[in-house]
């Protein structure tokens, strides 16, 4: 499990686009090596993936039981 200086938490919970892309493409530009971001979500950011891959970034997510998300997000190089 990362230790929390290993992961940048972007909680977007709730929020109107475009913030929750606007935060967490900030969050990208701290990411130092071996760090990932921990995104939350009350939707999935399906137009955030593209953006992602263009970037060179990977996500994993995972839908909650109450229909809100984590989305995991690191370097394409580097394992999660």
């Amino acid at each position: 499990m990362p230790s929390p200086t290993d992961e940048i938490l972007v909680d977007a919970r709730w929020l109107e686009p475009p913030e929750p892309m606007e935060k967490v493409l900030h969050a990208l530009d701290q990411l130092r090596p071996g760090q990932s971001i921990r995104m939350l979500l009350h939707r999935e950011p399906f137009p955030l993936y593209p953006v992602l891959a263009e970037r060179g970034y990977r996500h994993t997510a995972q839908m909650n039981t109450d229909g809100s998300y984590v989305i995991l997000i690191h370097r394409a190089d580097e394992d999660l």
